[in-house]
């Protein structure tokens, strides 16, 4: 696995499972996937003489990240490396250009975009879809970065020049009017069997996912099932090995729009690895090794993911009392952390609370409790604060 992340660390954790030992290739020692396997090779992904050494003598080379150059990719293909995703699909996920004009050419919901070579193309729009814009970067970016919410034509204009001044290539989109964030996450292998999990909401906060809620409360089953659909269709047409995430907004009129692809296990997908059959880090190594899939139904009626994000000052209770605490307070509360320094905002980990198998997703207060509680314990252990104010000395 190019990449030595978190999901890096996760997907070898699963591969445990499957008699397998992921090699890692990570740029230092200390990154979470490096700490936790026993085969790791150092150097970046931008290096081909690395990616080499981490492909060497291996059954697959997959990614937790989209950012290795697709001519590299095609070097290894060249080389014989089973390369999955491949480069023909991964570019879906490097550029959102190519990304946006092969989906509109497949007759997916996109909303409108344009190419920014210069200010003038922003004016003309701006003009042309007679609402806001928001500016993106066409490759690289994530978690809310190379991405600007216009408040207006000038703010657009000045984002776009600010970007194309940095050496990036630039794109506009309509701002959608949107009800909220959908994702739908499902895995093909090379052999074309696909598999759905049930599509989720997700909620962000500053452009980071911070809380997922397995599977979407409110959605109407028609929507619902276009979502899933929608993902095995570009997972075919695309020909995706391995997982892939199609980032959606519901807008307000009740229809779907594709915003983002990810091809490799996905924050929208960390509820599975406690609320689901199968895991998407399983069902990802699954894929590019070409097993059957494996099942994807909730195990219960609603698991909620909240994100562990580093507090703006680091509390002076350390992470391993922070968690003696949660654990006699929440004994039901599944923590996943990463191994990472905390820093504010960063991601350290993830908590996964699982409702009550008698609850019914169709319940407003019970998916309020769950949410509640998922959010309460990832606050704790960033913050060893209650958000409720609970003092167990009292």
């Amino acid at each position: 696995m190019v990449g030595g992340g978190q999901l890096a660390r996760m997907t070898h954790q699963a591969a445990i499972a499957l008699g397998q030992t992921l090699r890692v290739l990570a740029v230092d020692a200390g990154d979470p996937a490096a700490q936790v396997s026993p085969d790791v090779v150092l150097g970046t992904h931008t290096d081909l003489d690395a990616l080499r050494r981490a492909a060497s003598g291996a059954d697959a080379l997959t990614f937790d990240h989209e950012h290795v150059p697709a001519e590299l990719l095609e070097k290894l293909l060249a080389d014989g490396v089973n390369v999955a995703p491949p480069p023909s699909a991964l570019i879906h996920a490097q550029d959102k250009l190519v990304m946006r004009r092969r989906l509109e050419a497949l007759g997916a919901p996109v909303p409108r975009f344009a190419a920014v070579d210069d200010l003038s193309d922003i004016d003309a729009f701006a003009a042309r879809i007679e609402g806001p814009v928001v500016v993106k970067t066409v490759r690289g970016g994530y978690d809310g970065r190379g991405v600007t919410l216009a408040g207006d034509l000038a703010e657009a204009r000045e984002a776009a020049q600010r970007y194309l001044d940095g050496g990036a290539d630039v794109m506009v989109e309509e701002r959608v009017a949107m009800r909220r964030e959908l994702a739908a996450l499902v895995a093909r292998s090379p052999f074309g069997q696909g598999a759905a999990w049930p599509v989720v909401e997700t909620v962000q906060r500053d452009g980071i996912c911070v809380e997922v809620i397995a599977p979407a409360p409110g959605l109407d089953d028609e929507l619902r099932s276009a979502a899933g659909q929608l993902g095995l269709r570009l997972a075919s047409e695309l020909g995706v090995v391995g997982v892939l995430a199609v980032e959606l907004f519901e807008t307000v009129e009740g229809a779907l729009l594709v915003n983002e692809l990810a091809m490799r296990p996905h924050n929208s997908g960390h509820w599975t690895m406690d609320g689901a059959q199968t895991s998407q880090f399983e069902q990802h190594l699954r894929a590019v090794l070409d097993y059957p899939l494996g099942d994807t139904a909730q195990v219960v009626p609603v698991t909620v993911m909240a994100n562990v994000l580093g507090a703006q000052q680091a509390p002076a209770m350390a992470m391993d009392e922070r968690l003696h605490h949660l654990f006699a307070r929440m004994p039901d509360a599944k923590v996943h952390l990463y191994g990472k320094a905390e820093r504010p905002g960063r991601k350290i980990g993830h908590v996964n609370v699982l409702g009550a198998p008698a609850g019914s997703l169709d319940d407003d207060a019970f998916v309020a409790d769950v949410r509640e509680r998922a959010a309460r314990a990832a606050h704790w252990l960033s913050h060893a604060e209650w958000t409720d104010g609970w003092d167990p000395h009292e």
